[in-house]
This record gives C-alpha cells, structure tokens and sequence, in this order.
C-alpha cells in the first residue's frame, strides 16, 4: 500500500506510539489478552494507520465501530469473530465497547506453546484478510467461555501459565477451526498479488521446517524465493514490500530469529548446532547475525528465557 503507515513490533509498541496503558500489554511470552472496553474509555475513537507484526483475534460480545484492512473495510458488528495476521495495514474505528476481547501472538509463541508445525494445523493463519465471522448465539457463548479461561489464565500466578494459555489456545483455534474453516485453503483465495504473498509466506515456512530437520543446509535468498514461483525477483520484491509493508530480507530475518529463539529454549542443543540447523556456516555468524537483530546474544537470550521459565 502506498501509505506513510507506522510498523508495529507488539501490542506494546502500539498502544506506546498511541499513548495507551501498556498494562494489558506487557508480554514476556509473545502473547496478550485483555479487554479492549478497559482500554479505550474515550470514544469515539479511530487509530492511525498501522501495521502490525503479530497475529490477533478480535472476539465481538457487544460493541459497534469499523475495521479496516487493506483495501477492504468492515463493520465491527456483536457476536462476530475477526482475525488478522502480520503485515497488513489497517485501521480501526470504536463508536460503542461494552464487552470485547482482544488476543494477540506472536509466531514465537505459536511454535512453542501451540503447535510445531502451525500452518499446517491452521492454515487460516496464513491468509492475508479473512472476512468477519458471524457466530450463532450458542457459537459464540462457547468461543466466550473459551477466550475468559485464556483470560484468567494468563493473569494467574500459575507457573505454568504460558503452557495453560497455550493449550488453550490450541483448544481455541481448533473451535475456530471447526466453526468456519474445515475446508478452508488460502492459497487459493484472493487476487494475484494476494497469491504470491501467500505463497511466499508458505514457501518460507518449508524452507525454514526443511533446514530445521536437515533435509537442505542451504540458506534461501530473495532470488530462491522468486524462482520458486517464477518470479523475476524485483516483481516478487515489489509484491512483498507493497501488501505487507517488510522487504522479503526482513521477512527472512526475522523468520531467522523467531526459529533461533524457539531452538535456544531446547537447552539439549548447543548454540553451534542451532546455527548448523540454521544454515550457518559458522556459529560466530550466527551469533553476530542473532545480536544485530535482537540486541543480545545466543547465550544471553538463552540464559534470561531459562532464568525466567524456572
């Protein structure tokens, strides 16, 4: 999109740049949830144009205002289900909250507290719009009960909390799954430009599982991503850039680093084997390209999860 639009690390960063109370959305984990009606006390209210670099969900129990996405605008209707995933501009308009739910992850989170292998599980989560869904009362009163135990959950004491939220996470998806999208495949949906973003997204995630498993130790650049569509790799660069706002080495780097960070909380695996896993050549590497991008070391990250997770 041709916009001067803000990107948005988390929904800490967000609610920051719209001065906000970042209470409800501290995160250590990679994933919030908290109710938006005690957030956002003064309406009307409508958002600057952002784009977002997690996934989230948005459960409609009582309020009314409008959500746009891309190109496309919706009405924020009661008893409806929206779900958006990084990388696509939006705005968001609130005229009424009484009662919503808001869900956001990372694909960090994702991988270590939902499911290894995530887009296969729920392809939905690889679209780049879904269109809102509309629940049935007794839909929606058993999505309710399900996103206020994420709720109670997640402000607990627990010490296994991250592994209770994810669970039920788990739970959540599956019922969002059964709900709308059994059948659901997205590569086959949306414009030709929607296509190849998709397609790309998918294509990184293969690549990233085969280096993982060791069936390829070679890194991919822009130009392997391109000729695997048949691409001319300004074209592929261009679509990428355009619909999600990040080049293609942005979105390599940081599925990179999202990969790094779930491999470094296995502290069976040696910081050179993570970087052999990785397609690095030489753990010295890996470890400069993991602080340039994250402001620590493998070591150091390593240490702070362990420290906070015992």
């Amino acid at each position: 999109m041709h916009r001067k639009d803000l990107m948005v690390e988390d929904l800490r960063h967000l609610y920051e740049i719209l001065g906000l109370s970042v209470h409800e959305a501290e995160s250590s984990t990679g994933f919030t949830v908290h109710y938006l009606q005690d957030t956002f006390k003064d309406l009307p209210y409508t958002s600057p144009p952002f784009r977002p670099d997690y996934f989230s969900f948005l459960f409609i129990k009582d309020a009314f205002g409008k959500y746009t996405i891309d190109d496309k605008s919706f009405s924020v209707e009661p008893k409806t289900v929206y779900f958006t995933n990084p990388g696509n501009y939006r705005v968001f308009e609130w005229h009424k909250l009484t009662d919503t739910c808001l869900i956001t992850f990372n694909e960090a989170f994702l991988k270590e507290y939902v499911h290894a292998d995530i887009f296969n599980q729920f392809s939905f989560l690889l679209t780049e719009i879904v269109e809102p869904q509309t629940l049935t009362e007794n839909q929606f009163e058993v999505i309710e009960k399900m996103y206020r135990l994420i709720y109670e959950q997640h402000i607990s004491n627990s010490p296994f909390k991250a592994q209770i939220t994810g669970n039920l996470t788990v739970a959540l998806l599956l019922k969002i799954k059964e709900y709308f999208f059994q059948d659901y495949n997205p590569i086959y949906e949306g414009n030709r430009s929607s296509l190849i973003v998709k397609t790309f997204k998918r294509n990184l995630e293969n690549h990233f599982r085969e280096l993982i498993t060791g069936k390829t130790d070679k890194q991919f650049r822009a130009q392997d991503y391109a000729e695997l569509q048949a691409l001319h790799v300004n074209y592929l660069s261009n679509v990428i850039s355009t619909k999600t706002g990040k080049t293609i080495s942005a979105w390599i780097a940081d599925k990179t680093i999202t990969e790094a960070k779930v491999l470094l909380q296995n502290p069976q695996l040696s910081i050179k084997e993570i970087a052999v896993m990785l397609g690095f050549s030489e753990a010295p590497h890996f470890s400069n390209y993991f602080k340039k991008n994250t402001a620590q070391s493998p070591g150091e990250y390593r240490k702070t999860h362990i420290n906070h997770t015992s």
